[in-house]
């Protein structure tokens, strides 16, 4: 049997669904969409949708230590100065330095729950 898998997208779970939607709002500069507060909101960018949820009262145990995951959202940027300094004047500045690797530089940044960002700014 072959199973043909249509889409994919990156979902980040809260009990406190909200913080995060403000969050990203914020960050992305967009509304989301579909939104329904305290349940569900999906931003929209090229090549990822992004979706937020809240889980059901009975199912918070499952994601309590969410933040302790391996995953991280990679976000590519054109000015990594520019993104830092947004993230800053939204009142979550990276906590580290800018880092210089083979295929660009990143910084690591923290969302209201801890799921770590990387933002990522290629070589010219």
């Amino acid at each position: 049997m072959t199973v043909h898998y249509t889409d994919a997208f990156v979902t980040l779970a809260a009990a406190d669904a909200e913080i995060l939607v403000r969050f990203y709002r914020q960050l992305l500069d967009q509304e989301p969409k579909p939104y329904i507060p305290h349940v569900y909101a999906e931003f929209q960018l090229t090549g990822l949708r992004l979706g937020i949820f809240q889980p059901k009262p009975t199912h918070l145990e499952e994601f309590a230590n969410s933040s302790q995951s391996g995953m991280s959202l990679c976000l590519e940027v054109d000015n990594l100065e520019d993104a830092i300094a947004h993230l800053t004047q939204i009142g979550y500045p990276p906590p580290g330095e800018i880092i210089t690797a083979s295929h660009g530089r990143e910084i690591y940044a923290y969302d209201p729950t801890g799921n770590r960002l990387i933002l990522h700014q290629s070589h010219a």
